[in-house]
């Protein structure tokens, strides 16, 4: 016999691979996946990430990284995303740069990298939307991820994508 906690701590690990699905399948902008994803779904990996969080918040005064390291403390599942850099070689200025060549060395990220983290973010997030999971789109949560090098060196952009099986969502009345 299962009890409700041990039920919804599966479906939010359930969850985690249909959404780890849902970003690998999401569409490229130029047809090339370059989208990594990491799934923390065990208490060591997920206070390694809150704590991380936490030292960003005071390192650099911004107490929306200790705000949102609460609302994943309490979260049993999260989907990290994370993109690697590499630019698309079309010259094209989105990015700001005038062309690849300045945009590289500038250190600079592509754009369609930037709109396939964003695509690929919004795929996963949209089925826990339809699985009925709270979940919250987090940039603090890439930073804290590509911080510990969860990603490896290439990755340059992440988000995080933390659930909530509760009553009612964490991620809804937040204080800023």
């Amino acid at each position: 016999m299962k009890n409700s906690l041990e039920l919804e701590q599966q479906a939010a690990s359930q969850a985690l691979a249909l959404m780890a699905a849902a970003a690998r399948t999401a569409p490229k902008t130029r047809g090339i996946d370059n989208i990594r994803i990491v799934a923390i779904d065990d208490a060591e990996s997920r206070q390694r990430l809150v704590d991380k969080m936490r030292a960003i918040a005071q390192a650099e005064s911004r107490p929306g990284f200790a705000r949102d390291a609460g609302n994943v403390a309490a979260s049993p599942a999260i989907l990290l995303l994370g993109v690697e850099a590499n630019t698309a070689g079309l010259n094209c200025g989105f990015c700001g740069a005038p062309t690849c060549e300045a945009l590289e060395t500038l250190g600079g990220v592509c754009a369609f990298n930037a709109m396939d983290l964003g695509i690929a973010t919004s795929s996963a997030a949209g089925v826990a939307a339809t699985l009925h999971l709270d979940n919250r789109v987090m940039f603090s949560l890439g930073r804290a991820a590509m911080d510990l090098k969860l990603f490896g060196e290439r990755v340059r952009q992440a988000l995080g994508v933390p659930l909530s099986v509760t009553g009612k969502s964490p991620f809804f009345d937040r204080k800023p």
